[in-house]
């Protein structure tokens, strides 16, 4: 086994063709040659002494070397990461910058002030926010390409630290004139006979609606699926659909639209925002500020 033979490049693509099941997406991904992927791959194995991944028709899976050495690629990429950031930013004068992938609920209701009132009191941080499905904010964060992340409850996180946020509350939302628009509050299974929109099946919003609706041995009537909550409410106000959603996130559109914010007596339907990390005792001091600052 020599180890100082290992690159950070191959390190990198390993990780990619962990990732994806495959070392051709991988190799998209690097980006490199299908050709020039397979023979990287196969001198890190060299390398290590070892066979990292099965390879079938269908693509390829890791052995127990190969999940040892994509937990320390991980750790190795991350860190490199972390250091480019780090002295790109100390010459630009930046403290450093922090990479937050968030879910929409938090980006739609909470993260714009609370990250002003943050760089107003910290302008040396640079905080660079994408918006992501839960899922993808679990898988940024595990494999380095977030610093940390906040995302939904019910989100599989092995593998990362959770601490709370916020929590938000989800309404029904239909249209004014709408057969339950005269109620205050009703149970998530009055409504499941109507016709509903929502987002894409794999966020975590449609998943809860999803897993609730299985619960009462009722099928879900999905009419149609879009990509963000305005657009919802836009659908709903169509007479399109009702919709389950964040109260902060539609109440702006409810007067505009002629919308009707029904509560929902479900316990479900209090929901919360989770900080997710790797290791909450190794994240640098400007990253550690921003997650006081969003949990305190």
């Amino acid at each position: 086994m020599n180890l100082h033979r290992l690159d950070l490049v191959s390190l990198h693509l390993f990780n990619l063709v962990a990732r994806t099941g495959s070392i051709s997406k991988g190799a998209e991904l690097a980006p490199l040659a299908v050709g020039a992927a397979s023979k990287r791959i196969s001198e890190l194995e060299a390398a290590v002494g070892a066979t990292l991944l099965e390879r079938h028709s269908r693509g390829v899976t890791l052995t127990a070397a190969g999940e040892a050495l994509q937990r320390h690629a991980q750790r190795i990429l991350a860190d490199v990461d972390q250091l480019e950031a780090d002295l790109s930013d100390h010459a630009k004068g930046l403290v450093g910058v922090v990479r937050l992938w968030a879910n929409t609920s938090a980006v739609t209701q909470f993260l714009p002030q609370d990250i002003a009132r943050f760089v107003a009191a910290n302008p040396e941080i640079r905080i660079e926010l994408e918006e992501a499905d839960s899922n993808e904010i679990a898988s940024a964060v595990l494999d380095g390409r977030a610093d940390f992340g906040i995302l939904a409850d019910r989100t599989p996180v092995p593998g990362l630290q959770t601490m709370n946020y916020r929590q938000d509350r989800l309404v029904l939302v239909v249209p004014q004139g709408h057969a339950l628009a005269r109620r205050r509050q009703v149970r998530f299974e009055e409504a499941v006979e109507f016709d509903f929109v929502s987002l894409a099946k794999n966020t975590s919003l449609a998943r809860r609606l999803q897993a609730e609706t299985d619960a009462l041995g009722r099928r879900l009537k999905m009419r149609i699926q879009v990509r963000s909550f305005d657009a919802m409410c836009l659908m709903v106000a169509a007479g399109l659909g009702v919709a389950v959603l964040p109260s902060d996130a539609i109440r702006p559109h409810l007067r505009s639209m002629h919308l009707k914010e029904i509560a929902l007596l479900d316990e479900w339907a209090k929901r919360r925002l989770l900080i997710a990390l790797r290791d909450a005792a190794a994240v640098p001091r400007h990253v550690r500020l921003l997650i006081d600052h969003l949990s305190g």
